[in-house]
C-alpha cells in the first residue's frame, strides 16, 4: 500500500475558503482547535490554499446504533403501523436468518468499530450512539468521536414505563435524553408522547427520536417544554411510508439529523441529507443546521458544529460550489478530527506535511489517502465497507 508521510506544523492556516454564511475566507488551527476566523496566517504556519473549496465544521449524526450498520435493510412487511412489529419481525429470525445469524456472530467491538467507520467515511466526526457506551468507544484510536455525555432509554415498549422513567430522572439535566417516541402512525405511536409527558419525561433536554405519529400539538408541547426532535426521514420512509413534518420544528431549531442505521436507514448522513432535502420544503442552509449548528445545540455540543475560535478543529472540505445536500462521500476532499486527518484525497493530505502516515486506498472508485493507525485498525476488520478497498498489493510496513 503506497503511504505518505502527513501530520505537519501543529498550525495550520487554510486560505481562500468558501466558509458559507461567515464574511471571512480563512481559517487557522492550532491543533485541536480552531484558533481564528478571517486572520492573516501567522509566521510559521502551514498554508493550505483551497481555491475556493466549501470548508465546514465536521458533520455531526445525532442518532445511530453503532453496530447495526453490517445489516441489509430489512423489512418483512410492505408497510408497519408500529416500530414494534418490525423489532418483533426481525427477532423471530434473528437466529433462523443466516444471514442475520452470520452478522451477529460478528464480535461487537468489531461491529462498533465498522459503525465508527461509516461515519468518518461520509465526514461524521461526531455520532450520538443510542446504546450502551463502552469505555472503546471513547478511545482515542475510535475512527470518529462518540458523544459520551448522554442519556437514553430505547423506547415505552421495550424497556417499560418504570425503567423509562427512572432513566429520564438519573440523567444530569445538563445531558441530553434521547428516546424512541412515537416511531409508527398508528394510535398507539402518536400516544406515547403523553405518555411520558405523564411520567415527567418531557423537558428542555428530551430528544425524541423519530416522532412519526406526534400531531402538531405535541410538537408544540415539545417546543414549550424546550425538547427537539432527531429526524430519521429515510428509516420512517422505509419502514412506514411516513415521515414527521418538521418544518415547525426545524424554523425554531429544534431538529437535528440522524442516521438510525443501515437495518433501516440509508448507507450514511449524506445519503440522509438527500432524502431530506427530497421530502421537504426547507433549503440547503436549514438542513446543513440540522448536522452541524442545531445538532451541537440539541446535543449539548459545545465545541463542535461550528466553524468559531475555541471550536474544535473538526473539519471538512468539498469541491467548490458543491452542495452538502448532493454530495456523497466520494466527494470529499478532506476530514479532521480535532486538527488531525482523518481521510482526504491526494491534493490536500500531502500537504499537511509529517508525523504520521496515511495509506492509499479506492473509495467508490476514487482514491483517497486515511490516517495509518486508523487503515491499520479498519484493514483488518471481520467486516467488509462496500466500497472501500485497500490495495494490499502496494501495501508496505513504516
Amino acid at each position: 500500500m503506497v503511504t505518505y508521510s502527513v501530520g505537519g506544523p501543529r498550525a495550520i492556516s487554510f486560505i481562500n475558503a468558501d466558509l458559507g454564511s461567515v464574511f471571512a475566507s480563512s481559517l487557522r488551527v492550532v491543533r485541536p482547535f480552531i484558533q481564528s476566523i478571517g486572520e492573516n496566517p501567522a509566521p510559521g504556519d502551514l498554508i493550505v490554499d483551497l481555491g475556493g473549496d466549501r470548508l465546514f465544521p465536521g458533520l455531526i449524526n445525532a442518532h445511530d446504533h453503532l453496530q447495526l450498520n453490517g445489516f441489509r435493510r430489512l423489512k418483512y412487511r410492505v408497510r408497519y403501523a408500529n416500530v414494534k412489529d418490525w423489532i418483533d419481525d426481525v427477532s423471530r429470525r434473528k437466529f433462523t436468518d443466516a444471514e442475520l445469524v452470520e452478522c451477529q456472530s460478528v464480535p461487537l467491538r468489531t461491529r462498533q468499530v465498522h459503525g465508527g467507520l461509516k461515519n468518518i467515511l461520509s465526514g461524521v466526526t461526531t455520532v450520538a450512539h443510542h446504546d450502551p457506551i463502552p469505555a472503546a468507544l471513547l478511545a482515542r484510536d475510535f475512527p470518529t468521536r462518540v458523544v459520551a455525555n448522554i442519556g437514553w432509554a430505547h423506547s415505552l415498549a421495550i424497556d417499560g414505563e418504570v425503567r423509562v422513567q427512572r432513566s429520564y430522572r438519573d440523567s444530569p439535566t445538563e445531558w441530553p435524553w434521547a428516546i424512541h417516541a412515537a416511531e409508527g402512525v398508528d394510535l398507539e405511536a402518536t400516544n406515547e408522547f403523553d405518555r411520558l409527558d405523564a411520567l415527567g419525561c418531557i423537558g428542555p433536554n428530551t430528544l425524541i427520536v423519530h416522532g412519526v405519529g406526534m400531531t402538531g400539538a405535541q410538537q408544540q408541547r415539545l417546543v414549550t417544554a424546550g425538547g427537539g426532535l432527531i429526524w430519521c426521514p429515510s428509516s420512517n420512509l422505509h419502514l412506514f411510508g411516513a415521515t414527521p413534518d418538521i418544518t415547525v420544528l426545524a424554523s425554531m431549531h429544534r431538529v437535528a439529523l440522524g442516521t438510525d442505521s443501515r437495518m433501516s436507514g440509508e448507507r450514511d448522513l449524506l445519503s440522509e441529507l438527500s432524502v431530506a432535502q427530497k421530502v421537504s420544503e426547507l433549503d440547503s442552509l436549514a438542513l446543513e443546521s440540522m448536522v452541524t449548528s442545531d445538532a451541537a445545540r440539541l446535543l449539548g455540543l459545545q465545541d463542535c458544529g461550528t466553524l468559531e475560535p475555541g471550536a474544535r478543529a473538526d473539519l471538512l472540505i468539498l469541491p467548490a460550489r458543491r452542495p452538502l445536500t448532493s454530495s456523497s462521500r466520494a466527494d470529499i476532499r478532506l476530514v479532521m478530527l480535532n486538527g488531525q486527518i482523518r481521510l482526504g484525497d491526494t491534493h490536500y493530505v500531502p500537504q499537511l506535511a509529517p508525523a504520521q502516515q496515511c495509506v492509499e486506498l479506492e473509495l467508490d472508485g476514487h482514491t483517497k489517502l486515511m490516517d495509518r493507525p486508523l487503515a491499520i485498525q479498519l484493514l483488518h476488520l471481520e467486516v467488509r465497507e462496500t466500497g472501500l478497498d485497500f490495495l494490499p498489493a502496494n501495501w508496505r510496513a513504516a
